[in-house]
C-alpha cells in the first residue's frame, strides 16, 4: 500500500508576485493554474512558475505551510525561500 505525498507549493506569477498552494500532484497543478483554471489569483497573473514545494506525509501539515507562507510578508516569504534553497535571482 502506497502512502499518498501532499505538497506544499510556491509559484512566481508573471507580475513577480508570489503563490503558494496545497495539492497531491505538483505538476498537474501548475498545469491548471497556467491554463487559467487554477485559482483566480494567477488566473490573472499567468504564466507561472513553479520556485519551490516541499512534501508532507499528511494533509494537516501541508495545508498548515500553506497558510502560514500566505500571511507572510514579501519579506518574510523572500527569506523563507532563500533559507530553503532559493536564489533570489528566480523571483
Amino acid at each position: 500500500m502506497t502512502e499518498k505525498a501532499y505538497y506544499f507549493y510556491v509559484l512566481v506569477c508573471a507580475d513577480h508576485s508570489f503563490y503558494g498552494g496545497f495539492t497531491t500532484d505538483v505538476t498537474k497543478r501548475v498545469a491548471t493554474h497556467n491554463a487559467g483554471k487554477g485559482a483566480k489569483y494567477t488566473k490573472l497573473r499567468r504564466p507561472v512558475r513553479l520556485l519551490y514545494y516541499e512534501t508532507f506525509a499528511d494533509k494537516s501539515s501541508a495545508l498548515k505551510a500553506e497558510y502560514a507562507f500566505k500571511h507572510q510578508s514579501r519579506l518574510k516569504k523572500e527569506r523563507y525561500l532563500i533559507a530553503h534553497g532559493i536564489e533570489s535571482t528566480q523571483f
